[in-house]
């Protein structure tokens, strides 16, 4: 899907095509060209209007890619990560979002539907302003609810590990290592977007390319601090996942001890009887001390008994059980 907005005389409309002469310098028109998902048709506009370097294109059309920012002369090249609302429930997703920012000019692609474009795109239509800022400011507006999203998804993170914790501490089970190996990878995927990300969004807040005015670099420090708030929070995340997990582990190995040693217990007080029952199983004469064959059994199983609670007392004295 191509759509095209096009801003001039304070207003903002939706176009069907982009005239060359919007794109020179000194033109007072502002366009924003957003591709979803596009075709190998439409992905030409990159090539045929805009002239973008062919490895950026490439880069644009591929598959995901990490943060990063690239100068290019008279226009940047920006990839940055939304989260991707298309994901299974309990999972972390993101997909990237490339940008091409030129001084009269915004180009952004992504592999599938955006939730932050589609809600800038439909502000960019109501209200002639968002675009006739420019497109260093229309691009901010985008990032910044691009990162605005991430919090819900924080908090979902958040209210896992705790629902996690408590769990743990309280009826532990085998199958928790999964779900907590399971957030471990989230918690991984967020910080590998989240880092690089920040600072990429720190070098246009401290104005390492000329388009960037002072003005707006104060706009993206905003966003950075709060790509710094979410690292801290992935890197939070990633100590407290691993506390989880040994934590997990240990009472895991705890419950299994108290396991085997009551298994023990019983093992070790049916050793002697099992001896006796034996001994007295085998097809040979054996004394009886005078006894009948009736009497005698009950003295055999008194003494079985009076055996099994012996070795409970002296374990218990020997605080073993």
């Amino acid at each position: 899907m191509l759509t095209i907005y096009k801003h001039e005389n304070g207003e903002t409309t939706l176009v069907d095509a982009i005239d060359p002469a919007w794109l020179k310098p000194d033109s007072k028109v502002s366009v924003w060209v957003d591709l979803n998902h596009p075709d190998p048709e439409e992905s030409q506009i990159l090539r045929s209007v805009f002239h973008f370097h062919e490895l950026a294109v490439e880069d644009a059309l591929a598959a995901l890619h990490h943060p990063k920012i690239e100068s290019y002369g008279d226009y940047l090249y920006l990839i940055l990560h939304g989260i991707d609302f298309s994901a299974r429930e309990h999972e972390f997703k993101t997909q990237d979002v490339d940008f091409f920012l030129g001084e009269r000019y915004l180009v952004t692609v992504h592999p599938g539907v955006s939730r932050s474009i589609g809600k800038v795109g439909e502000v960019c239509v109501r209200n002639a302003r968002v675009l006739g800022e420019g497109p260093v400011a229309l691009m901010h507006r985008i990032i910044d609810t691009m990162v605005d999203s991430y919090r819900p998804e924080i908090e979902k993170l958040q209210d896992r590990l705790d629902q996690l914790e408590k769990e743990v501490f309280e009826r532990s089970r085998p199958q928790l290592a999964r779900r907590i190996l399971e957030i471990k990878r989230d918690v991984s995927s967020l910080r590998r977007v989240v880092q690089p990300q920040r600072d990429v969004i720190g070098r246009l807040a401290r104005r390492e390319f000329p388009i960037i005015t002072e003005t707006l670099s104060y706009r993206f420090r905003d966003v950075y601090d709060h790509l710094v708030q979410l690292t801290d929070e992935s890197l939070f995340f990633a100590d407290r996942i691993t506390s989880l997990l040994d934590a997990h582990l240990s009472t895991v190995s705890n419950q299994l001890n108290g396991i085997m040693k009551i298994l023990t217990v019983i093992a070790t007080i049916f050793m002697p009887l099992t001896f006796i029952t034996g001994l007295y199983g085998m097809n040979v004469e054996l004394p009886h001390f005078g006894l009948g064959a009736t009497a005698f059994f009950w003295v055999l199983l008194f003494f079985m008994t009076a055996v099994s609670f012996g070795m409970l007392i002296f374990f218990r004295m020997r605080r073993w059980i």
